[in-house]
């Protein structure tokens, strides 16, 4: 119970509630919208160059080496989630909103976190260095194989993705993570020194993606456009898609005949569903008024998720 209450606390937890109270009291709209999407690339920007300085290059060699446990992760967290994904999708299509039912195809197809998959493996006993490596090589996979994804599986008849976004994509994603590896020889130590303001900064910035995105979200009527029964049809789906992940990753990472740590690692880094790279893309895959909607199932899995993997962290732990 006190790790579940635990994860409720952890900051980047409550600064995403903080956004959508914020977004469902006073929404960015109109003019106003135009200045806060510049905030929020900038914000993002700024994300992706961090990561990209505090990310050493010599453990993403090492654990692209690491086949026998990256490739049959690279496989589920694109491939069986995907899948996952487009079922519910289907399943909701009927009674959800277009943009909701699509979320969860772009739930399907969102890389790992990174931080709390590396610090729930830290708590179980796995093994740390797979799953730091692992979590960003699927981040950096990511940023290249979730948009062509969301845009080959995403239906004609739900809310259509703007592919022309791909170039912002490599404007604010990939030029200031290509610039944090190529400066951070110098400035890495900086970073290193100063992790809790940059983490924060990292919080700040997700944060603001989905402000951004929320808001637009309620400005399309998101709290009339979804009743009871939909919110019921809505946390189920996002539980089955919850115990998919989990269950499937574990059971996965077992008849690899993994280590003991090895398949702790795999779990968390198969199962978790990144919302640092969920609000960013969606921001600039998405207009507005679709994004926010599509962002609903990342944002309820990601919570939950939370709740999941500290009690469970804690369990192995003892183990």
């Amino acid at each position: 119970m006190f790790s579940r209450a635990k994860a409720l606390f952890d900051p980047l937890v409550r600064l995403l509630l903080l956004a959508i109270v914020l977004a469902s009291i006073v929404p960015v709209t109109g003019e106003a919208r135009a200045i806060a999407r510049v905030i929020s690339d900038i914000a993002i920007f700024l994300l992706f160059f961090l990561n990209g300085l505090r990310l050493p290059r010599a453990q993403v060699v090492q654990g692209m080496r690491n086949a026998r446990f990256l490739l049959p992760l690279v496989l589920w967290v694109f491939g069986a989630m995907a899948l996952a994904g487009i079922a519910a999708s289907r399943l909701g299509g009927t009674v959800l909103p277009a943009s909701v039912a699509m979320g969860f195809i772009f739930l399907g197809v969102l890389p790992s976190t990174v931080q709390s998959a590396t610090a729930y493996s830290s708590i179980a006993k796995g093994n740390v260095a797979a799953s730091v490596v692992a979590a960003a090589a699927l981040n950096i996979l990511g940023v290249f194989i979730t948009a062509p994804l969301i845009g080959l599986l995403a239906s004609s008849e739900m809310a259509a993705v703007d592919l022309g976004a791909l170039e912002r994509i490599g404007l604010i994603l990939l030029l200031p993570f290509v610039l944090g590896q190529v400066l951070q020889r110098w400035l890495g130590a900086k970073v290193a020194d100063n992790r809790t303001l940059v983490s924060w900064m990292d919080r700040i910035a997700i944060a603001i993606a989905v402000y951004v995105a929320f808001s637009g979200a309620v400005e399309q009527g998101l709290w009339t456009l979804i009743g009871p029964l939909d919110w019921v049809i809505l946390l189920a789906l996002v539980g089955a898609m919850l115990a998919i992940g989990f269950t499937g990753a574990w059971l996965l990472g077992g008849a690899l005949r993994l280590s003991m740590p090895d398949r702790i690692s795999f779990l968390f880094a198969g199962a978790q569903k990144s919302i640092a790279m969920g609000a960013p893309l969606a921001a600039l895959l998405f207009p507005p008024a679709v994004a926010g909607l599509v962002l609903l199932p990342v944002l309820i899995y990601h919570l939950v998720q939370m709740v999941i993997s500290a009690p469970l962290a804690a369990r192995f732990s003892r183990a």
